[in-house]
């Protein structure tokens, strides 16, 4: 289980690489387009649950925090969360590069928010919430002010 849960990690990090480093590239675009991204940590996710899935489906379907805590304090149970963990940040990640990609937020303030997304998922998440809330409010201003110089040029 240590190896599975030390080499799971190379299923997602080259889509981060391209995200944070290379993310105005067609190829990364291309790639991080397809939802193929996240098949390899899924099906890693589903062969590690399916031999543990009578203990998990009771403890998933009236969660408890001893239950929940006992199920990911073993060493598979650790493990299965970490894939978990490293499937959806890739999940949410991605559709944060995309959104991004598409209203034209600048890499630099990108850079930041996707690593965060990578480290600790939500905040990430949220934080891009604020970022894409700043850029849209920006994006208006600017566009009332060109609407504004083109009628005092009419």
């Amino acid at each position: 289980m240590d190896r599975v849960f030390g080499l799971s990690g190379f299923l997602v990090l080259p889509f981060w690489a391209l995200m944070i480093f290379l993310p105005r590239s067609r190829w990364t675009r291309r790639i991080m387009e397809s939802p193929l991204v996240i098949v390899a940590p899924a099906l890693l996710y589903t062969a590690l649950v399916l031999p543990a899935v009578g203990e998990v489906l009771p403890i998933v379907n009236r969660p408890s925090l001893p239950a929940v805590a006992s199920l990911l304090g073993s060493p598979a149970g650790a493990t299965i969360g970490w894939v978990h963990f490293l499937a959806f940040d890739l999940f949410v990640g991605r559709w944060v590069y995309l959104d991004s990609r598409d209203r034209e937020i600048s890499p630099w303030i990108m850079a930041p928010v996707l690593y965060l997304t990578l480290m600790l998922g939500p905040m990430g998440f949220a934080l891009y919430l604020a970022v894409r809330a700043v850029a849209e409010r920006s994006a208006r201003a600017r566009g009332a002010i060109a609407a504004s110089l083109r009628a005092e040029e009419a």
